[in-house]
């Protein structure tokens, strides 16, 4: 409904198309960062501070930065999402209309697939985007934000942004998944990257010493990837970072020094 409110009918069907997944896009994205920044800078602020991992404010023309180039990522995953639907539809994918199809099993499984997937696609990505050669030209923007607000998570350059928008047509032709299953996936998605980059450690200190400390990733190790440029590539979970040795050496100790600060 909203879509047909804001965007003419007259407009060719590929153009409403793509303009309708980037306001989606945007919409969420907006609705997921603007609640953390409310929450975080603003009503729980004084309450929360103890536990920000860099003790100072993301500057204002940061903050402004990051909103432009998020507009702009927004506007390439509806390039990307329309170009997958029309080949999707005109070649066949995987995406399935009916729930009872698969069935709910299949529906819950898709959905930690498309996470795991998401996840190491993210980390080798990433990872190579970090080469000296491709950094200026992929990375550079969002590594502007050293002290991330929660309007950093879409901050990329516009080669990076189609490089993690692949993630659609990486899912729609390879994992059979319900539209449901993948809306779902995309609040998970959004969501874990917004409070990743919030600047705020939320996780309990206890966390680091228990297996699920070695399984999840935290706000803190994303935080300092933005400080220190190299090591902390993942972003859901540890799991690739501490198979391949890339973890960042402080890590473990930046997270007690951010979790055990005592209440002002």
């Amino acid at each position: 409904m909203l879509r047909q409110m804001l965007i003419s009918e007259t407009l060719p069907k590929p153009l409403q198309l793509l303009l309708g997944i980037a306001l989606e896009n945007w919409l969420r994205y907006a609705l997921v960062a603007g609640l953390a920044w409310l929450l975080a800078y603003g009503l729980f602020k004084k309450h929360w501070w103890r536990r920000k991992i860099i003790q100072r404010d993301p500057a204002s023309e940061d903050v402004r930065r990051e909103i432009r180039w998020s507009l702009l990522t927004a506007l390439i995953y509806g390039l990307v999402g329309t170009a997958t639907i029309i080949a999707g539809k005109a070649f066949g994918w995987q995406m399935y209309r009916k729930i009872g199809l698969y069935g709910w099993g299949w529906f819950f499984t898709s959905i930690l697939i498309a996470i795991v997937v998401h996840d190491t696609w993210f980390y080798w990505t990433h990872r190579l985007m970090h080469h000296r050669r491709l950094f200026r030209l992929f990375h550079k923007v969002h590594h502007e934000s050293t002290n991330p607000s929660p309007w950093a998570a879409y901050s990329f350059a516009p080669l990076e942004a189609l490089a993690q928008a692949c993630i659609f047509p990486l899912l729609a032709f390879t994992v059979p998944m319900h539209p449901l299953a993948f809306f779902v996936f995309m609040v998970w998605q959004i969501t874990f990257n917004v409070i990743g980059h919030t600047g705020y450690e939320y996780f309990p200190p206890w966390l680091m010493k228990s297996w699920l400390g070695r399984l999840l990733n935290t706000p803190t190790n994303h935080v300092q990837h933005h400080e220190k440029m190299r090591g902390n590539y993942g972003l859901y979970f540890n799991v690739w970072d501490r198979l391949m040795g890339t973890n960042h050496r402080d890590y473990e100790a930046r997270f007690e020094e951010v979790t055990s600060r005592p209440r002002g």
